[in-house]
């Protein structure tokens, strides 16, 4: 029965020993054998370090943060060049793994944690439909004017403000329809901020009483708040 309750003290003092983190983010980068891997954020707009570990000879990494609610992060690699790459990933409390290779830093990101980060890859998967289209329109309206066909050109407008209205639309409906989730107002405020007052006023209202009261919900809020107060004058 001592053995016992040694053994239970012992556990007991290990665990309170050890550093608990809200966040911590780990992962592999295969073959990188020297550089710095940076932990940031969004602070007041402005993107702040949070943590950051050197890489030498060990391509696997482990980096932590506080968290509040579920948050934006990025995953930035400094290889000793004038160039970093980032990973962008939706956090929430507990660990996010994120599995990529030092040639495609950025492209070959597996990324698994949150439940949030899910709904931002579907709606990526999804809106890369337009991305892609969108792109195909500036090589049609690049060959165009070397051309001078003016026709084609003003065709081509018009299918790029269809395309825009159709992506404004896809992105509040996929809002509307993750309103349980800290996605909805992040789009809101990333990827709509300058669609119609009423667009975004109808996601804000959506959301379920837990959304509203995350970081991104709290600040659709006050974006609102302002535009409004704005438009009053």
């Amino acid at each position: 029965m001592n053995r016992v309750l040694v053994l239970l003290l012992v556990c007991l003092l290990v665990s309170c020993g050890e550093e608990q983190h809200d966040l911590t983010v780990k992962g592999h980068i295969d073959g990188l054998k020297k550089g710095t891997v940076y932990l940031k954020k969004v602070k007041d707009s402005t993107l702040i370090n949070v943590d950051s570990l050197v890489i030498s000879g060990n391509p696997n990494f482990e980096l932590h943060s506080t968290l509040e609610s579920p948050e934006v992060f990025f995953l930035f690699l400094d290889k000793n060049s004038k160039r970093e790459d980032g990973i962008s990933f939706f956090a929430d409390k507990g660990i996010t793994e994120i599995n990529t290779s030092l040639k495609n830093f950025m492209y070959d990101a597996k990324i698994t944690g949150s439940e949030q980060q899910k709904v931002m890859d579907d709606y990526k998967t999804m809106i890369s439909r337009f991305n892609d289209r969108n792109l195909d329109l500036i090589k049609e309206k690049f060959d165009a004017q070397i051309a001078g066909d003016t026709t084609k050109l003003k065709s081509l407008e018009k299918q790029y403000s269809t395309i825009l209205k159709r992506r404004y639309l896809f992105t509040v409906n996929f809002a509307l329809n993750n309103k349980d989730s800290e996605v909805a107002p992040y789009l809101a405020l990333t990827e709509i901020y300058n669609a119609k007052t009423s667009l975004l006023d109808t996601i804000n209202v959506s959301l379920t009483d837990k959304v509203k009261a995350s970081k991104y919900g709290k600040e659709l809020q006050r974006f609102l708040d302002e535009i409004k107060a704005v438009e009053k004058e």
